[in-house]
C-alpha cells in the first residue's frame, strides 16, 4: 500500500513548545530522562492524531525524539566526537551564515550500543492509526559528513572502511525494522552530494571520475536494500539541498546524477525537492524506470505562505510529460523540522500545508 500512495510526507514535523521546553530542562538537569520521554510521548500521540485528521495515509512520529534528522545514529553508536564540519547556509532573506553542522565526526572505531530507531518504531507500532514510516540517515551521507582527515583517518585509513562499518550498522537496523513489521523505511540524503552545485556534501573523488564514485556509492546503498525482503515493506530515499531553520545549502538540478541514481538504485520511491527554481526542472524524471514512484516535493516547508492548488496541479502536469501520472505522487519539499528548532512557520501553517497536499492528491489521483 505504502509504495503506491499518491501523497507522502518526508518525516519531520515541528516540535511543540512543551517538547522544546522539556528538552531545555533535560539539558539543564531539571527534568530526567523519564520526564522527557513522557513529554515526547504525549506530543507524538497528538501529532499522530493531527496526521489522521488531515488524511495522510502514512504516519510519522515527526522525528520528535531527535535533535536533528541524522542524530539518532550517532546517539546509538559510540565513536563519534563533538567535532563538526562547517556548513554555509543561505537564509530566506538571501544572507548567508557559517555554523557547525549538528552531524558529528567519527574519532574512533564505531561500536553500536543500542538500536538506532527501535524505540521509535515500537511506540509507533502501538500508537499509529495506520502504516508508519521510519527515517534514518543514509550511510553515504554520514560517511561524507562524519569523515575528517586528522580525526577519522586515525581509526579508518580511508572513507571506504568507515562506510563499511556504517553500512553494517544501518543494514542490521533495517533488517530488525522489517522483522518488526515496519511498512516503510526511508533513508535520507545519501546522494545530496551529487546534486547541482554539490556544495552540501562535497564528494571526495581522489582523482577518480565522479561517475565512478557515484556508482560505488549506489552499489553500497543497494547492499542495504538487497538485504531485505521486498514484500510488505516500501523502501525510499529522500534527496534535498539542506534544511535547517528555513535555510538551505545547495542549489541546482538532479541532471548530473539522475540517470545513474534513478535507473540503478533499488528503491520504490524517490522523494525529491521541487518547490522552487533552485531545484531545477522535471527533465531528469525521464530516467526513472517503470515500477518506481517519484514523490514531487512541491509544497515548501521553508515558510508559511500557502501555495495555490492550481499551481501545484499545473506543475504535476508538467512532471507528467517526463514520467506517467501513475508513477507520481506529491508531498512537502522537505521536513518541517530537520533540526529540533524547526523551520520558520507555525503549527497551523504546517497543518494547512499538509491539508493542501492531501487535497491536491485526491483531486489529481482520485
Amino acid at each position: 500500500m505504502a509504495g503506491t500512495m499518491s501523497v507522502d510526507q518526508v518525516g519531520s514535523l515541528l516540535r511543540p513548545e512543551p517538547v522544546l521546553k522539556a528538552r531545555a530542562s533535560y539539558a539543564e538537569g531539571s527534568v530526567d530522562a523519564d520526564g522527557l520521554r513522557m513529554g515526547e510521548d504525549i506530543a507524538i500521540i497528538k501529532t499522530l492524531e493531527m496526521q489522521r485528521e488531515v488524511g495522510l495515509p502514512i504516519f510519522s512520529d515527526g522525528e520528535i525524539r531527535r535533535d536533528a534528522w541524522m542524530s539518532g545514529l550517532a546517539a546509538a553508536v559510540d565513536g563519534f566526537t563533538e567535532n563538526h564540519r562547517m556548513m554555509h547556509w543561505t537564509q530566506l532573506d538571501g544572507s548567508t551564515v557559517d555554523e557547525p553542522s549538528l552531524s558529528k565526526v567519527a574519532g574512533s572505531k564505531l561500536q553500536q550500543v543500542r538500536r538506532i530507531t527501535g524505540h521509535e518504531a515500537l511506540f509507533l507500532k502501538e500508537h499509529a492509526p495506520g502504516p508508519f514510516k521510519i527515517t534514518m540517515p543514509s550511510p553515504i551521507s554520514i560517511a561524507a559528513s562524519g569523515y575528517r582527515e586528522g580525526v577519522t583517518d586515525i581509526p579508518y585509513p580511508d572513507r571506504a572502511e568507515f562506510l563499511k562499518d556504517l553500512l553494517d550498522i544501518v543494514r542490521g537496523e533495517m533488517q530488525e525494522l522489517v522483522k518488526e513489521g515496519t511498512a516503510y523505511i526511508q533513508l535520507d540524503e545519501g546522494f545530496t552530494g551529487y546534486v547541482g552545485d554539490r556544495s552540501v556534501y562535497p564528494v571526495e573523488r581522489a582523482g577518480r571520475p565522479i561517475e565512478e564514485v557515484l556508482a560505488s556509492d549506489i552499489a553500497a546503498e543497494n547492499s542495504l536494500y538487497d538485504a531485505l525482503p521486498r514484500d510488505g515493506v516500501t523502501l525510499a530515499i529522500h534527496i534535498c539541498r539542506g534544511n535547517s531553520r528555513s535555510r538551505w545549502v545547495g542549489s541546482g538540478s538532479y541532471d548530473g546524477m539522475a540517470e545513474q541514481v534513478f535507473s540503478t538504485l533499488h528503491v520504490d520511491r524517490f522523494l525529491l525537492e521541487f518547490d522552487n527554481d533552485r531545484s531545477g526542472g522535471f527533465e531528469p524524471l525521464k530516467y526513472v524506470p517503470r515500477g518506481k514512484t517519484v514523490v514531487l516535493g512541491l509544497v515548501t516547508t521553508k515558510h508559511g505562505g500557502l501555495e495555490e492548488q492550481d499551481d501545484l496541479r499545473r506543475r504535476i502536469d508538467e512532471a507528467s510529460k517526463y514520467l506517467p501520472l501513475d508513477q507520481l505522487a506529491i508531498s512537502p519539499q522537505c521536513g518541517f523540522a530537520s533540526v529540533a528548532d524547526g523551520n520558520l512557520l507555525s503549527e497551523d501553517d504546517q497543518r494547512r500545508k499538509l491539508e493542501l497536499v492531501v487535497d491536491t492528491a485526491r483531486k489529481v489521483w482520485g
